[in-house]
């Protein structure tokens, strides 16, 4: 039976994170050489490439893949278990990584992350936002944030918000001086302004009201792929926009932006924080988890 080495492990896995041997390097504080020369070294023992490597890129081949996908979880079990042993169970340190959609961070930085970081200061917050959909323990993330629907079944979820809708609105400017739509087929007559999604195609907004459901495909003036611009395009008077409420509080108790169509716009599940139903909790995690509890913050 070969003996793999603990290091061996986490430069494979520092690898497939960053998909750049000196990205690796640099995580590590090791050279590039010596990331290489212990890829190649566990490579040849396993009798299988981990690895397609071009002077450009680094890529896991499908053996790789599942390799990572099985020893991630186990060496983040025994990375914890050493982080409990040396600091004990109860004080939160080291680093807290969370994987986000863009906008949640924004969303929840006063209402959590803010008390977090004040109650626990040995705790170093990574908060790493981007649309896609990832495998969080295996990239090496203590926890994700995603929409009740999105989340994973294997996977533990805490209530981060109450549950919202996305919806339809305008400037009064906007209104004025195109009309205000009174069925989701009056939209097929105004500009809008698009979501750009990761894949590259345009979100397509979906309206539900008394079991009918319609998906519109609407004529886009202005296609942008994160929500604070979409905001401040529709504030604008460039469109009409389809945005989560979240992001627009303020502007509709203020009237600078007008929802229409509201009959058409159901409630969803809203954020839920979500980990791998381990054995072992870092106490950094448990701690964000039962602040979420105390500070209540679904039902706000």
């Amino acid at each position: 039976m070969h003996r793999t080495g603990m290091t061996e492990l986490e430069v494979v896995l520092a690898v497939a994170r960053r998909r750049s041997f000196r990205g690796a390097a640099l995580a590590l504080g090791m050279s590039t050489t010596a990331v290489s020369s212990a890829v190649a070294g566990l490579e040849a023992r396993l009798k299988v490439r981990l690895f397609n490597r071009s002077t450009r890129s680094v890529a896991l081949t499908d053996a790789g893949q599942l390799y990572v996908a099985r020893i991630a979880p186990a060496l983040a079990e025994i990375q914890s278990a050493g982080e409990e042993a040396l600091t004990g169970a109860s004080v939160p340190s080291g680093t807290l990584r969370i994987n986000a959609p863009q906008g949640a961070a924004f969303l929840l930085l006063e209402s959590l992350f803010s008390p977090y970081t004040q109650r626990y200061p040995q705790v170093r917050i990574d908060i790493v936002s981007e649309p896609r959909m990832i495998d969080i323990v295996a990239e090496g993330f203590d926890a994700g944030i995603r929409l009740a629907e999105s989340v994973p079944q294997d996977m533990i979820a805490v209530p981060l918000s109450r549950d919202t809708r996305m919806l339809v609105v305008a400037s009064p400017d906007y209104l004025k001086r195109h009309g205000t739509p009174r069925h989701p087929r009056d939209l097929l007559k105004h500009q809008s302004i698009g979501m750009r999604m990761s894949h590259g195609g345009i979100y397509h907004w979906e309206l539900k009201r008394n079991g009918q459901k319609l998906q519109m495909d609407l004529p886009v003036r202005l296609a942008l792929n994160e929500m604070s611009a979409i905001r401040q395009a529709v504030l604008l008077g460039l469109g009409i926009g389809f945005i989560s409420e979240w992001f627009i509080q303020e502007e509709l108790a203020s009237g600078a932006l007008v929802p229409v169509l509201s009959a058409w716009c159901p409630s969803f599940g809203g954020l839920r924080l979500y980990y791998a139903g381990r054995r072992f909790v870092p106490a950094r995690l448990r701690a964000l988890i039962d602040l979420i509890h105390e500070l209540e913050l679904a039902t706000r």
